[in-house]
């Protein structure tokens, strides 16, 4: 029974943490931790579904980006989640990108 309350506990806290992680960003920050983590989630979702690298590339040059320094970064995820021998899910590569983006993002504001 006591494994039960300590699990649930683990769960509220990761949830809380989760919230709490993008605390400090300015929105700008986290706009572009979010729409990373959808291209890592499309790429994932198009490696697992046997897209080709090269189909994945055309298909980034053809979509249109609001901001100058976009079409370079998602190339540069598309490319690094296929070189990846991952198989997660693209849910699970998305949470992955978005955490890590955040705890990055985090640590570059702190050293400034």
């Amino acid at each position: 029974m006591r494994f039960g309350y300590a699990g649930v506990a683990a769960l509220v806290l990761m949830a809380v943490m989760t919230s709490a992680q993008a605390k400090g960003l300015n929105r700008k920050q986290v706009e572009m931790c979010r729409w990373g983590s959808e291209v890592a989630r499309s790429a994932q979702h198009s490696k697992l579904s046997g897209t080709t690298l090269w189909r994945a590339r055309e298909n980034l040059r053809t979509r249109k980006y609001p901001e100058r320094w976009m079409p370079k970064m998602a190339r540069g995820i598309t490319e690094q989640t296929y070189a990846s021998r991952s198989r997660l899910q693209p849910a699970s590569v998305k949470k992955a990108y978005y955490d890590g983006c955040i705890h990055h993002e985090r640590n570059r504001v702190a050293r400034r």
